[in-house]
């Protein structure tokens, strides 16, 4: 008897734990783009910080890789072309200097760098959280006001773009001696990953 009640009663402890917990929110296009944006965001940045400041003006020499830009231009181009694509979304003018797409000349350190960065993730998020169901697919005029988009096209390209630097930026770091954080290895439980630029 007593080993049908204990069987009973963890049976039926999962369903109850399980219909306590508050369901989740739905998905919207919001979120579902804007968790897109988020990992491009951690990504970038991580990388970004883990390579030491006096490593920003690095570009590669060896091979073709001619005219391309710093470790310092990567960052500073992703956070410009975030401002771009995402002021189009909102169909407003960027709120931050873009230079066309290079961003300022001014920003030179890695804390300024790192800054305008953080900002225009910060901005793409706004942005992406006012997209939904009734105007994703409205057509607006695109970047620059060239030719006719729509905000979620231009959303998921907020998203992708970072990634075709971060590919970029991972070999420049590699090529200083450096591990991508996503490619590190995990500390032990409890113990914390070594501070970024060792």
């Amino acid at each position: 008897m007593k080993n049908r009640f204990v069987t009973a009663v963890l049976i039926a402890l999962p369903a109850a734990l399980f219909a306590q917990q508050p369901p989740a929110s739905p998905a919207t296009i919001a979120s579902e783009v804007g968790g897109q944006l988020s990992s491009a965001e951690r990504e970038v940045l991580q990388v970004a910080e883990e390579m030491p400041e006096d490593r920003y003006g690095f570009a590669p020499t060896a091979g073709e890789f001619k005219g391309v830009r710093t470790f310092a231009a990567q960052v500073k181009h992703i956070a410009a072309e975030g401002y771009n694509i995402c002021s189009t979304i909102r169909q407003e003018k960027p709120p931050a200097d873009t230079n066309g797409d290079a961003g300022p000349a001014n920003l030179t350190t890695k804390a300024d760098i790192l800054k305008y960065a953080r900002d225009s993730f910060a901005y793409c998020r706004q942005a992406v959280g006012t997209i939904n169901e009734k105007n994703a697919l409205e057509r607006i005029p695109g970047m620059g006001g060239r030719g006719q988009t729509t905000r979620l096209a231009m959303a998921t390209f907020a998203a992708a773009h970072p990634f075709d630097h971060y590919g970029q930026m991972v070999v420049y770091l590699r090529m200083n001696g450096h591990i991508p954080p996503a490619s590190q290895p995990r500390p032990p439980a409890g113990q914390a990953r070594p501070p970024a630029g060792r």
